[in-house]
């Protein structure tokens, strides 16, 4: 939205690539896909283009944002230090869902992309057409979802176009994206104590085969704080609906089923395709998370599941737990955030 005006959003091909990058080189707005959803693409380095990212999102702007590059190589020139732990892990896990937090250098990107921070939040997306899209326009994107802010993340173009036609100049779309949840945000400023302060893809273990112990922030931020990554917000990935999450065999869903239709709610169903199969008949509307007990499909669909319910006369939605473990981590940590931490008791 170039100062509350609407723009035409359109929606390019992979082979318009070229046109995308000119419109990022003239400071407008361009979503792209990533292997994890898809990102709302500015130049890094255009403070009024950056600006327009935020206004476009409504997303407050003491939230920072990723910076996204086309090469490894590419970091150096932005942050004060690539110490060796950042280094091991950019060999490691680049390109993929792995974001660092770096010291910044003074005046290396906008002042709003880094939200006043003295660091930056910088990764290499796996996806071959956005990494051409930021080498053909020649500098770094910034990339937040590419959704209205608190709402749940876009994993197609089409959930993009939903929530952005009108503010942005156009989407790259690549189809689905492939691992449905935001990158892990690790914080190396201080290499000798690595932080997760947002699970991701890329696990615990994971990067704990490569550099040793890793700690885990576990506090939430509250609302006069100001994040250090971005989705540190308490409520977050939220659909219109009010979200339940319910850990537990049939008769726990049956009972959270009974109980909120007893209280005149129409009831959606997210869950694996078990529990969808069982309960079909007894709810207004079902969204399968896919194959039984696997996490890699429920992470994919999460977000998508979330927005399926908007098109449903559904009033609440019962959301399956999994075990907090790998993956099941981040699913939970959006999930929780999606419903404000409200479990089925």
């Amino acid at each position: 939205m170039n100062g509350g005006m609407i723009v035409e959003t359109i929606i390019y091909r992979p082979s318009e690539v070229l046109k995308a990058a000119l419109k990022l080189q003239q400071g407008e707005l361009i979503s792209f896909p990533t292997e994890t959803v898809y990102g709302l693409g500015a130049d890094a380095t255009n403070e009024a283009a950056v600006k327009k990212v935020y206004s476009a999102k409504g997303r407050p702007s003491d939230n920072p944002l990723i910076v996204h590059v086309s090469a490894i190589e590419e970091v150096e020139q932005y942050v004060v230090e690539v110490s060796e732990v950042a280094s091991k892990l950019m060999e490691t896990f680049w390109p993929g869902p792995l974001t660092l937090i770096f010291k910044v250098k003074e005046q290396a990107f906008a002042p709003t992309a880094t939200a006043g921070l003295d660091s930056v939040a910088m990764r290499m997306p796996d996806n071959a057409l956005t990494l051409q899209l930021i080498r053909e326009t020649g500098k770094p994107l910034v990339g937040p979802s590419a959704n209205t802010s608190g709402k749940p993340s876009p994993t197609t173009a089409g959930h993009v176009f939903h929530d952005l036609k009108g503010k942005i100049a156009g989407v790259l779309d690549d189809g689905e994206t492939g691992v449905g949840l935001e990158s892990t945000v690790l914080d190396v400023t201080d290499p000798v104590r690595p932080t997760i302060l947002r699970p991701g893809a890329t696990t615990k273990e994971a990067l704990e085969q490569i550099i040793g112990t890793v700690y885990v922030d576990r506090h939430l931020i509250s609302s006069d704080e100001v994040p250090k990554a971005p989705g540190m917000k308490y409520k977050h990935y939220s659909p219109n609906e009010a979200v339940v999450i319910v850990d537990g065999n049939h008769d726990v869903w049956q009972k959270a089923i009974e109980t909120y239709q007893k209280q005149g709610e129409k009831v959606g169903l997210l869950a694996e395709q078990a529990i969808v199969d069982h309960f079909q008949k007894n709810v207004s509307a079902t969204y399968s998370l896919g194959e039984n007990k696997n996490v890699n499909d429920a992470a994919r669909l999460l977000y998508s599941g979330l927005r399926y319910f908007e098109k449903t006369t559904a009033t609440v939605i019962l959301a399956q737990a999994y075990a907090e473990k790998g993956l099941g981590e981040a699913y939970m940590n959006r999930l929780k955030k999606a419903a404000g931490n409200h479990f089925f008791e």
